[in-house]
């Protein structure tokens, strides 16, 4: 399991994880997590984010957004990692949500266990253009919810 897991050195409270990693689910701006980047935006949608035991009883993270900047999910594991073993508090990575460039505190971890599953898209061509306008829109940190869009009924 070394080459497809991160090890790591402490012990790792799972309900301190999901009440960390509940905090960051939503739109909001993420620029203390991402690599800066010119005329990127670091607002992003994370519409899932959770974590759970293998059978193993690995700690498993699973996380869905509309799209990452460089680095953002090494580095939000990283944040959420010392929430769970304790050196920071649940609360923390979502308190760095209010800073506007890269937070040098956040440890970003190394790519062990970071596998990409599934590149997802919109199941009709309605759907597709809609999720496509909303992502070219202009995104400003006046404009960020922290809400999740609301789903179409099928």
């Amino acid at each position: 399991r070394r080459h497809d897991t991160l090890a790591w050195p402490r012990r790792l409270d799972a309900t301190r994880l999901t009440e960390a990693a509940a905090a960051l689910v939503g739109e909001h701006d993420f620029a203390a997590y991402c690599k800066r980047k010119e005329n990127a935006t670091t607002i992003r949608m994370i519409t899932r984010l959770d974590w759970r035991r293998d059978p193993d009883g690995i700690l498993v993270a699973t996380i869905q957004a509309d799209a990452f900047c460089q680095n953002m999910v090494r580095s939000l594991v990283g944040a959420l990692l010392v929430a769970g073993d304790g050196r920071r508090p649940p609360e923390w990575p979502a308190s760095q949500l209010s800073r506007e460039t890269r937070a040098d505190d956040v440890p970003v971890v190394g790519p062990h266990g970071l596998t990409l599953v599934e590149v997802g898209y919109p199941e009709t061509a309605a759907e597709l253009a809609e999720r496509s306008e909303r992502t070219r829109r202009l995104r400003s940190p006046e404009r960020v919810t922290g809400d999740l869009p609301e789903t179409p009924a099928r």
